[in-house]
């Protein structure tokens, strides 16, 4: 058991790591720290999704919870659940965008407040770890179907009479569940859709927008079907990546501020959250329309407390999350869709027409670094770079007039990541040079995906 407890989940190889019998007393834990009350459980369509979520729901029924179970859901499906039918938590057997041999649980207490590392997980986790195997409880939990109350819930905030071509992936993902029911009410729009059949084996690719290979066929579908817009959504429907009318990647923190021009059209002044690993453009652009932009650490519990916390209208971040206040300050895919579709349809302008002003400055994107002491790291360039003006909101963050950089441990992964970004790719190519001396020489070395 030990390391499957994350940030912000829990998560491991499937069943090496995490499996039925772990599952059971993570879901008698969970009773006993919400001590009673009604839960609902989700899942996705990996192979092993269906048993632990029946083993988390057996551990759950022997605490003395009542378990209602939706089955396979997006994980803002059953965030939705906790939220509109007003239970005490719930559970979401995904591992999100991870590949096919992983699988892992998302907590919630009430509203879809998540536990995490912070709160909730580490309790969950001090209970497990001592806890004998829940015995086998002849209750059952009891079956609910929400997808449709979900799908109405979007679909009110659909807008617009405007034409609009649209290719959609799901990436074999729980995208592919409701999707397909909510783009019917889009009556204005022709969709084109892809690998829209939930299948746990992720035949083509993985489903991780972030990735740029899993993407390049749906480039390639807005290109040829000469549509104004792609989206891309990963295993557990919590996030997506947008693709331009010319099949362009558009990154994540960029379509925050894109998105924020809609939320402040319809409330002026508004507060948006963005994370720090974004461009200077991104509060650059939000102070332009009148908001007011709050710079936020990164990981979806954090930003939900800030949002609540500074009655945020929206957030996002460089991963792709998007937050919505109008959905209980949960992170939604599908709703980035609508909401952009709904502004792509008012304004007169492309998508890439819209990021263009944002492209303003040189960014490296995000590089993992493998490192065996990722503490040492950040204490070496916090060192090297003391004249600079330095923030430890998440990792190091080291700013100067005309570049800044940010390294951070992953909550998720063996890896330390670097984001860099200046003024032109002339300082951005030699900022980077010595930021990458130093890495190797205290033995970092490059990992990023394909």
């Amino acid at each position: 058991m030990s390391g499957i407890f994350k940030a912000y989940d829990i998560r491991g190889l499937a069943p090496q790591e995490i499996n039925a019998e772990i599952a059971r007393k993570i879901g008698a834990a969970f009773g006993q720290y919400l001590q009673g009350g009604r839960i609902v459980i989700g899942r996705d369509m990996r192979d092993t999704s269906a048993s632990l979520a029946k083993a988390l729901a057996a551990g759950a029924l022997s605490s003395g919870l009542q378990v209602f179970d939706i089955g396979m859901a997006t994980t803002p499906m059953l965030y939705s659940a906790i939220i509109r039918r007003d239970f005490r938590g719930g559970a979401m057997i995904t591992a999100s965008h991870l590949p096919k041999q992983y699988n892992g649980i998302k907590l919630c207490r009430e509203k879809a407040i998540p536990l995490s590392g912070d709160k909730g997980l580490p309790e969950i986790e001090a209970l497990t770890r001592d806890m004998d195997t829940p015995p086998q409880n002849q209750d059952q939990e009891q079956k609910i179907d929400f997808l449709g109350d979900y799908i109405e819930e979007l679909s009110t905030f659909i807008e617009g009479d405007e034409h609009l071509k649209v290719v959609v992936d799901a990436g074999n993902g729980m995208g592919g569940l409701d999707t397909p029911r909510l783009i019917p009410r889009f009556e204005h729009c022709d969709f084109i859709t892809m690998l829209m059949n939930p299948d746990g084996e992720f035949p083509v690719h993985v489903p991780n927008p972030a990735i740029p290979s899993t993407t390049e066929k749906l480039q390639e579908r807005v290109k040829t079907e000469n549509a104004a817009l792609g989206i891309a959504f990963d295993g557990d429907g919590d996030r997506c990546g947008f693709i331009d009318e010319k099949g362009g990647r558009i990154p994540a923190d960029l379509m925050i501020a894109v998105l924020a021009e809609y939320f402040l059209a319809r409330s002026p002044g508004a507060t948006i959250l963005y994370d720090l690993r974004s461009s200077r453009a991104v509060p650059e652009r939000i102070r332009e329309l009148g908001g007011k932009p709050l710079k936020t650490r990164v990981g979806h519990s954090f930003i939900k407390s800030k949002m609540r916390k500074d009655s945020a209208v929206f957030a996002g971040e460089l991963s792709g999350h998007y937050y919505f206040q109008d959905l209980g300050y949960i992170d939604c895919g599908l709703m980035a869709m609508v909401v952009m579709l709904n502004l792509l349809g008012k304004k007169q302008q492309s998508m890439s027409e819209m990021v263009r002003p944002l492209m303003k400055y040189a960014r490296s994107g995000e590089i993992n670094i493998s490192t065996k002491e990722p503490d040492r790291m950040l204490e070496v360039l916090a060192s090297a770079y003391r004249d600079g003006e330095r923030a430890h909101l998440d990792g190091l963050s080291v700013e100067y007039p005309s570049w800044w950089f940010n390294l951070r441990k992953s909550h998720t992964e063996p890896v330390v990541r670097l984001v860099i970004e200046a003024d032109n790719e002339d300082i951005l190519a030699q900022q980077r040079s010595k930021l990458m001396e130093i890495v190797h020489q205290n033995g970092g070395e490059v990992d990023n995906p394909e």
